[in-house]
């Protein structure tokens, strides 16, 4: 018997103990959710067709950026850390990122700048009164060296990169001046050597 509750408390002992478990938290809102209220916020301003096309995404690849919107696939990807700093916070970099591809919308073919009138006019439509260009949440950021460099042809503004251009790029103001702000050839950014 004697030998039976020591081989019971040593059983207790090695066993180990389950640590206390936290109060469940609530789950984050779903793509699905905020793909809805986009929706909503889009036919509220007339925008049925881009509405139709719209798809939200959470990427948990994603490290030190917000968000991002990609026009041609009408396609709008968050960071799963945004959850961290509020429901507040997620709206808000959705409505975000849904001004660039309300922006786009409106602008049809023409190119515009990724933070220009149109971008600003789509965040006030969406509600966004007074919107930066970039978040300032404390996200991670990597530091990556500039390795490559593109010169336009024309005006000879350069601009580093870290990757080479997937496309054909140009040069945004001499497009802008010389052709109606619509992609032209002539001024596609040329790489170059850089200075060390």
């Amino acid at each position: 018997m004697n030998f039976g509750r020591q081989l019971d408390f040593l059983t207790r002992l090695l066993t180990p103990r389950r640590a206390a478990t936290a109060a469940p938290t609530p789950p984050p809102e779903s793509a699905a959710a905020l793909e809805a209220r986009a929706h909503e916020l889009l036919h509220g301003l007339h925008c049925e067709a881009l509405a139709a096309r719209l798809r939200v995404r959470w990427n948990s690849r994603m490290r030190s950026t917000a968000g991002t919107a990609l026009a041609s696939k009408s396609l709008i990807t968050l960071n799963p850390r945004l959850r961290d700093f509020g429901d507040e916070e997620v709206d808000r970099t959705l409505r975000h990122e849904l001004a660039h591809l309300l922006a786009h919308f409106r602008a049809g073919r023409r190119r515009i700048a990724p933070h220009g009138p149109e971008w600003q006019r789509a965040c006030r439509d969406l509600g966004l009164t007074d919107e930066k260009r970039c978040h300032t949440l404390p996200l991670p950021r990597r530091k990556m060296q500039s390795r490559l460099l593109y010169r336009c042809p024309v005006c000879a503004l350069e601009v580093k990169r870290v990757r080479v251009f997937r496309s054909k790029t140009a040069c945004l103001a001499c497009c802008r001046r010389h052709n109606h702000g619509q992609y032209d050839d002539r001024f596609r950014f040329v790489k170059v050597p850089l200075h060390q």
